[in-house]
């Protein structure tokens, strides 16, 4: 569909409340909303808990499914899906990251990864549901094997980053690593060989037209050959590598700097989601939404390619906009989650009239 007509808005669908305390983290659950089968979305709060809401139907309105409660002692940070769906790890400022199962209609506690000296920030599976990985206050980033049986070992422990380490994301489909921080860089970790050494192969920088504050948070665009990152400086960045060349086991090939998206934001941007139909969201701390797309082409420019804003949904929220996530079955359907407490569901639809 053309994104250059300007008819366009985000529509609010409906207003998630339960949560007692600020909303940090939402994810979808992995081949829902698509196919028929209702879209299933967790978030995880100031509150300590974790909540599950489930679609009624494929196209009805969400309730809580179940609320994760009684594990962690401290806010939960971040939530992330295992890319089958049936595993849920939540990582915790008490210093853990919990791994839930889902069996029928509940969720169970069914492992506690423990190492982190204190706050857990983010957490993230690999594509193959083999490695987890995990990142904190304390500077590090830990890379767990997921074994047999619900257990988990740690493969390595990454230090490199200067400061608290905001997120980890691993790549859609080779076993790269990016993690970015308060020290206001992105590392890119691999292991080159069958030795579980793993190592940073790269540190993007301000020298390398990086970013000038701290990275909050990162996303890949589908095919995976390009990044965007968002920070306090007030910008998205693009950086892009060569996918062939990585999906045939050179780990180590470069990620440039494409594109600098700023003048659009004019506080900190916490949260960047790239959409499988090419569409990036970027939640703030102005409370709102802003949605770009590239540029059609223009053949005379050589310098790669630009993005310009499709819309901004003011007031999206009462307060700053923590986490945004398209879902990958609807891919017109966004989550938010915010320091009001509130997840609130958005569909990407045309204007009325």
């Amino acid at each position: 569909m053309n994104f250059f007509d300007d008819s366009f808005e985000l529509k609010e669908i409906q207003r998630l409340e339960g949560h007692s305390d600020r909303v940090w983290s939402v994810s979808w659950k992995p081949a829902t909303g698509t196919g028929g089968v209702p879209a299933v979305l967790a978030s995880c709060s100031g509150d300590k808990t974790v909540r599950i809401w489930e679609q009624t139907s494929p196209s009805g309105s969400f309730h809580c499914k179940s609320v994760l409660d009684e594990t962690h002692t401290r806010t939960v940070r971040s939530c992330a899906w295992s890319p089958t769906g049936k595993l849920l790890a939540t990582a915790s400022f008490d210093g853990t990251v919990a791994i839930w199962e889902e069996n029928g209609d509940d969720f169970e506690f069914v492992n506690t990864l423990e190492g982190h000296e204190n706050e857990v920030k983010s957490v993230s599976w690999n594509a193959s549901d083999t490695l987890l990985a995990t990142c904190g206050r304390d500077k590090s980033v830990w890379i767990w094997e997921v074994m047999p049986g619900n257990e988990y070992e740690c493969a390595s422990v990454l230090q490199g980053h200067t400061q608290d380490v905001k997120m980890v994301r691993w790549h859609p489909s080779v076993d790269i690593l990016f993690s970015c921080s308060y020290d206001n860089t992105i590392k890119v970790w691999a292991d080159e060989g069958d030795s579980d050494d793993w190592h940073c192969i790269q540190t993007l920088t301000e020298s390398n037209s990086g970013h000038t504050s701290t990275v909050w948070a990162l996303s890949f665009n589908a095919c995976g050959d390009q990044v965007v990152t968002c920070s306090d400086d007030l910008s998205l960045k693009i950086w892009g590598a060569d996918i062939e060349r990585m999906q045939c086991g050179d780990v180590t090939v470069p990620w440039r700097h494409i594109s600098t998206l700023s003048g659009y934001h004019d506080r900190t941007i916490f949260s960047v989601h790239w959409s499988r139909e090419g569409i990036i969201c970027s939640g703030a701390a102005d409370d709102a939404i802003r949605l770009f797309v590239e540029t059609e082409k223009d053949n005379s420019v050589v310098d790669g390619p630009t993005y310009r804003l499709l819309l901004k949904k003011e007031k999206a929220h009462e307060m700053d906009v923590n986490s945004v996530q398209w879902n990958t079955g609807d891919k017109r359907m966004l989550a938010s989650g915010s320091d009001d407490g509130t997840v609130k569901i958005w569909e990407l639809a045309l204007k009325c009239g």
